[in-house]
This record gives structure tokens, C-alpha cells and sequence, in this order.
């Protein structure tokens, strides 16, 4: 017997008017607000949480275990899987693992390249959490406008990968495949329009009434209650610690870029849209820079038992026929270690621990994902709210359920 129904039942019968009834009520795992396959247990005095729970396990997929069967270069489409809104992310983080222990050069062409479509990346993951969060408390013509932009970057993903999402065009060395002619062109009309498309999200949202009742001073957690639960990304630039991964522990050349790491002190709703929202003015500005300095040279390192040669190559030396067939084949080999690497994803640090036993295929992958942390914070920022606040709350951490349950 829990505390709660013990105390219920030794109250006295004339105080059955003070009772407190409580129910509890199931929020998903099929609840569209729950953006993913989450169960989230609530129980409610009336309209007020008394206590929140979240069920995650829905949709694991096992791909930790999977990549321990994969060659290495075959574990990059599974990472795509993992957060399927940031797919590039998650490439990017793998390939710097794998890299770091085969101790490879990448070439600066492919290294601009990379920042330039994360960044791409990281506007496309906040433009679908914009448009359905907005979604959620009401602000339905958002979800159309930020869909609008989101089709244009698919379309860019589809022009350099010649997939819409599930792009794998990161490998270890480089690029999968030499960025297609006139990309500057189509990169450049996204980085003048997408600006204008930010204003009008801002004088759709920011200023607006009801907006603001429905965010401001909800969902409020101190900074250090966050870092206890682990939280990183927006939700800690937010509560005003200016961390980032691209500044504070630069990699693929994002020393060279100029941008600023925006904050927020109040912690709450409202806080984390705006922060979300200058970030993706901030990575216009690195797309900027890197479109105007793109390097020349390469898009893939230049070794031979490692990456595939080019296919004019394959089909006119017999040296290089014979390392494409047992690199596709048989994997190559990584020298025995481990290693961590982590990157700023759209949603926070995003960590690959690797391990190799020096074959052709993984010892061990385990990724550290930002979701999983954010999504701690469930339980204290939902406790003591109104069942109606708690979808607002819900919604600004961001999270997506492949990025937590693997």
C-alpha cells in the first residue's frame, strides 16, 4: 500500500470532503504530442501533475549491437537511423571516431564540406521541432511555413546524396560521393531566402499574445538541476551556460568559422525557442563562410586500403580494382584502441565511444545521445505544472525517441 492510498484510508470519514482524489492517466506511447513513440505516466490532482514518468524502450532498434556485426564503413547507414532528424550529426560523430583510431588526415575540402551540411543539418532538425511544437499549443499555419523551408533542404540533401534523409554522405576519409556540379548556386538561393523565412517565423511567434502566455516562465528548471540530469545543447543555453562543442572543442575545422554561441537566463519555454531560433541565424553565418571559402582539392583522403578509389581508376588499374573489391567486400582493418569523439548535434553533445580489436569490424559502438539527457529532465519540469503546460514543456526539450532508445 502506498503512502498516499494509507493516508487516504486512515482519514477520518467526516474529512472525506478534503480527500484529495488522484488519477492516473496514460499521455502516449501513441499521443502525437509525445513526438515519438513515448509513454509518459501521469498522475493528476484535477488538472495539476502530481508526479510524471516516462516509459522509453518503444522503439529500440539495437543498433549499438548491429554495429558490432557490420564492417566499419558499413555501420555509417545505420547510424542515420539513430536521430533521423540530424542523420549527418551522427555520420559525422561515427567517421571522427573511426578516424581518430585509424589516425587519417581529411582533407580540408571535405572537412568545410562537413560543417556546411551539419549546420544544413542542424537548421532542418530545429525547423521540425519549430513547426510541430508550435503545432502542439495551437499555432497550426507554423507547422506549414517551417515545411516549406524544410522541403527545400531535403531537396538540397537530395541534390548532393541522391537521398532525402537517410542521406549515409559522410564516410570515413570523407564524402561518399564528389559534391554535384552548380551546388553553390542552390546553397546560395537556400542562405537568402532562409533569413527572411526566420523574420517571419519571429513575427509570427515572438510578439504574439498567446505565444507568450503559453511559454514564457513555463517549463522553468534551474541550470543546476540540468546539469544534474544531464542535459546539454539548447536546454542548458537557455538556463545561460554558453557551452558548445564547436567552440569550446572544435573539430572538422570549426576553428576557422566566426559565430556566436547564443543564451538565454530564463530558463523556461520561451528561453529555448529563442535560443533555437538564433542558432539557426548562426548557422546561415557558418554556411555563409564556408560556401565563400570552400577550399579546393579532394572531398576524400587519399588511402588506399581504406577509402575506394575513383571509378576511372577501378576501371583502368588492376591495383585499384583489387582494393575497391576487398574493401567492399571484406571491410578493412582498424588498429586496436578506443576512443571518444563528440560534436554539437542540434539537440546537444552527441558522443561516439568506438572500440577496436584491430579486425575489420567493431569491437564496440556506444553513443552518447543528447535526447536520452534532455529527456531526464522530464519529472522535475512537469511536476506541480498543469496537464497543459506539461505538452508545452515537453515539446521545448526536443528530443527524438530513435536518438533515445537505440
Amino acid at each position: 500500500m502506498s503512502d498516499y492510498t494509507a493516508a487516504l484510508a486512515n482519514m477520518p470519514a467526516g474529512d472525506a470532503s478534503n480527500r484529495r482524489r488522484s488519477m492516473t492517466l496514460n499521455m502516449g506511447p501513441q499521443h502525437p504530442s509525445t513526438h515519438g513513440v513515448l509513454r509518459v505516466l501521469l498522475e493528476l490532482d484535477g488538472e495539476t501533475i502530481l508526479k510524471a514518468v516516462a516509459d522509453i524502450g518503444y522503439l529500440h532498434t539495437g543498433i549499438e549491437k548491429q554495429c558490432e556485426a557490420r564492417t566499419w564503413s558499413q555501420v555509417v547507414p545505420l547510424t542515420d537511423r539513430v536521430d533521423y532528424l540530424a542523420n549527418l550529426s551522427n555520420n559525422l560523430a561515427y567517421c571522427l571516431a573511426a578516424e581518430k583510431l585509424l589516425q587519417m588526415e581529411i582533407p580540408a575540402r571535405a572537412q568545410w564540406m562537413r560543417v556546411m551540411l551539419t549546420e544544413l543539418t542542424r537548421i532542418s532538425s530545429h525547423i521540425v521541432w519549430l513547426g510541430t511544437h508550435a503545432l502542439d499549443i495551437g499555432a497550426m499555419s507554423m507547422f506549414m511555413y517551417c515545411f516549406r523551408e524544410r522541403e527545400q533542404i531535403l531537396k538540397l540533401f537530395e541534390l548532393f546524396s541522391g537521398q532525402r534523409m537517410m542521406t549515409s554522405y559522410f564516410r570515413i576519409g570523407g564524402l561518399a560521393l564528389e559534391p554535384p556540379r552548380g551546388w553553390q548556386k542552390q546553397i546560395k538561393k537556400f542562405l537568402e531566402d532562409m533569413p527572411v523565412a526566420l523574420d517571419q517565423y519571429e513575427n509570427l511567434l515572438t510578439g504574439n499574445p498567446i505565444w507568450n502566455i503559453r511559454t514564457k516562465g513555463v517549463g522553468y528548471m534551474s541550470l543546476e538541476d540540468l546539469m544534474d540530469w544531464g542535459a546539454t545543447g539548447p536546454m542548458i543555453r537557455a538556463a545561460g551556460l554558453a557551452w558548445d562543442i564547436r567552440k569550446d572543442a572544435p573539430y572538422s575545422s570549426y576553428e576557422k568559422f566566426q559565430f556566436n554561441v547564443p543564451t538565454a537566463t530564463e530558463s523556461d519555454v520561451f528561453a529555448r525557442y529563442a535560443v533555437r531560433i538564433a542558432e539557426m541565424r548562426e548557422s546561415v553565418k557558418i554556411m555563409k563562410q564556408a560556401l565563400d571559402g570552400m577550399p579546393e582539392g579532394p572531398w576524400v583522403a587519399d588511402v588506399p586500403r581504406v577509402t575506394l578509389p575513383e571509378r576511372e581508376k577501378m576501371k583502368t588499374q588492376m591495383e585499384a580494382l583489387i582494393y575497391h573489391f576487398k574493401i567492399v567486400t571484406e571491410g578493412f582493418e582498424v588498429p586496436a584502441g578506443e576512443v571518444f569523439v563528440s560534436v554539437e548535434a542540434p539537440r546537444g553533445e552527441l558522443g561516439y565511444y568506438a572500440v577496436s580489436d584491430g579486425t575489420t569490424k567493431p569491437y564496440r559502438i556506444h553513443m552518447r545521445t543528447p535526447s536520452f539527457g534532455n529527456l531526464m529532465t522530464l519529472q522535475p519540469m512537469l511536476e506541480g505544472r498543469l496537464i497543459a503546460d506539461s505538452i508545452a514543456a515537453l515539446g521545448s526539450m526536443d528530443f527524438v525517441l530513435g536518438d533515445t532508445d537505440r
